[in-house]
């Protein structure tokens, strides 16, 4: 068939987004036989978060949070869906013209899956047979919109009620055909079912049941080092404030992983290479045996904006970092270790904070359980005193040891500092901001922290007066953030209320306000409230 113009260009978007639509659904359900990040989609969307500039990923966290990456993939999804539509216009002028638009989809998912850390040749297979299908299905349907003319050619075809009568257009053959809206819509019905059961049965069909199920299954050893309780005292228990322990389910999750990484414990290893004396690898079951060491550590992100919510508090178990390069022979010019994710990202760690004595930890349970996927499972670093992005590297599987002068992570190329040690800040969680409250005595709250100081003091004031003292709850050690409140009485009318937190080697928290790039933002939390 040399030229469909017959067809409306409505009808040839249709046949292409459908087309399109059943590319992806035997894409994914390829996908979930293959794993996970061989969907082509997921592979081009993390090729734009590593291709895409520094401000732009710092707007992304900023306007959309931590759904910053559903975003992106339905971004990737309504750009596909457009240049499909695109490419069914052009399929009905001349059906090799869409059927070259797809096989270009396919050259830039090819494109995106094999250079992603670990590819194999099996990745390609979800890109391959989802665009084949996705040309075939283009072409089937655009055959089902040009049927046939009932009709002698010399005369016009009899069209649906409401629509001009389109004259009947020969075929190369010389057969004459018509626009036929019913079976191009029964075709695209059916192209629908396809493309839905594909995806649902390739989500069906991927790694995550079987991750899902080994980390169900997992019975935690005891620790050797438990943490101790918590001191009376250490949660206030004032409704809206952050509760002293972040549950698993509400912990902030910030990283680059479009989809959630699963790696299966059965087949995990961790290699601690490079400036040692005897390399380690080390499997799941082995790092499970070792003594594990309990510790309740706050942990914060860089992209943290003053008052921020990318905080969260959790009591982890883990090995203690620091044991195993010990083992594996530290070399004295060594000052940096470069973690890498199963999924590639990768993050340097100062050696030396590691080695000083705090809880830095493999995490193999977060809250008394086994780490939820999300954050990590099987094994994740738990660094106190730094920022993520320098430590908290999730399914890692590799710890290079190495130096700040011959490696770079992730960020670092980006414009972020290489190293992070997180700034002392405080925020207000009572009242909230814009918030009405009633005239009289109120109760303003927060959260302050200062990993690895600790926190000393945290100072209140209103409508730029004094500061004043606030309150402080009970802590078990300077890796936490710690609660804070002060009782106000609020006059009628509109207040701004302050913050600002000192840690314990004396240090104040700074009022200069300073954006979340290269190492933290800083500057007092405020709100304003109306008391009346």
């Amino acid at each position: 068939m040399q030229s469909n113009q017959v067809i409306p260009a409505w009808a040839g978007a249709l046949a292409g987004i459908v087309a399109g639509g059943v590319a992806l659904g035997v894409a994914q359900l390829a996908a979930g036989v293959v794993g996970d990040d061989a969907f082509p989609v997921v592979a081009v969307g993390d090729a734009v978060v590593d291709l895409s500039p520094a401000p732009l990923k710092e707007f992304a966290i900023a306007t959309f949070g931590e759904n910053d990456k559903a975003v992106l993939v339905g971004g990737v999804f309504v750009v596909l869906a457009l240049v499909a539509a695109g490419l069914g216009v052009l399929a009905t002028r001349r059906l090799r013209y869409g059927q070259a638009g797809l096989a270009g989809f396919a050259v830039v998912g090819l494109a995106a899956v094999l250079t992603r850390p670990g590819a194999q040749l099996i990745d390609a297979l979800p890109t391959v047979v989802g665009v084949a299908v996705g040309v075939w299905a283009l072409s089937w349907l655009i055959g089902r919109a040009a049927s046939p003319a009932v009709a002698p050619a010399a005369f016009p075809a009899v069209a649906p009620a409401g629509e001009t009568p389109l004259p009947a257009v020969m075929r190369a053959g010389g057969e004459p055909y018509v626009f036929d809206r019913r079976r191009l819509l029964t075709g695209a019905a059916g192209g629908v079912v396809v493309a839905g059961a594909g995806t649902l049965l390739g989500r069906g069909l991927g790694s995550r049941r079987t991750v899902d199920a080994a980390r169900v299954s997992l019975a935690l050893p005891a620790p050797a080092t438990p943490a101790p309780p918590l001191p009376p005292g250490t949660d206030f228990k004032l409704n809206g404030l952050t509760p002293f322990i972040t549950k698993n389910a509400d912990f902030y999750r910030v990283d680059t992983a479009l989809i959630v990484t699963q790696v299966d414990p059965d087949t995990w290893t961790l290699r601690i290479h490079g400036l040692v004396d005897r390399p380690i690898e080390i499997t799941y079951q082995e790092l499970l045996k070792r003594p594990l060491t309990e510790a309740d550590i706050t942990l914060t992100c860089v992209s943290n904006e003053v008052g921020g919510p990318y905080a969260g508090n959790a009591r982890w178990l883990g090995a203690r970092m620091a044991d195993l390069l010990r083992e594996a022979g530290l070399r004295s010019d060594a000052d940096m270790l470069l973690s890498t994710s199963a999924d590639g990202f990768t993050c340097g760690t100062p050696l030396d904070v590691v080695m000083g004595g705090r809880d830095a930890l493999f995490a193999v349970a977060m809250n008394g359980e086994a780490l939820p996927v999300d954050h990590g499972f099987p094994v994740r670093q738990v660094v106190p005193g730094l920022y993520g992005y320098v430590s908290a590297t999730k399914w890692v599987v590799d710890l290079k040891v190495t130096r700040f002068d011959t490696d770079e992570a992730y960020w670092t190329p980006r414009g972020w500092a290489a190293k992070g040690p997180i700034k002392t800040q405080s925020r207000i969680d009572l009242p909230k901001p814009g918030a009405t409250v009633t005239a009289g005595r109120t109760t303003i709250a927060g959260v302050a922290w200062a990993q690895h100081t600790g926190v000393d003091a945290v100072e209140v004031r209103v409508d730029r007066g004094a500061w004043q003292q606030a309150r402080l709850a009970a802590v078990p050690g300077p890796d936490t953030w710690r609660q804070w409140a002060l009782d106000w009485d609020a006059t009628p009318g509109d207040h701004t209320i302050e913050v600002r937190a000192t840690d314990a080697s004396g240090r104040t928290q700074t009022g200069e306000r300073r954006p979340i790039t290269p190492d933290g933002a800083t500057g007092w939390h405020t709100v304003t409230v109306q008391a009346a």
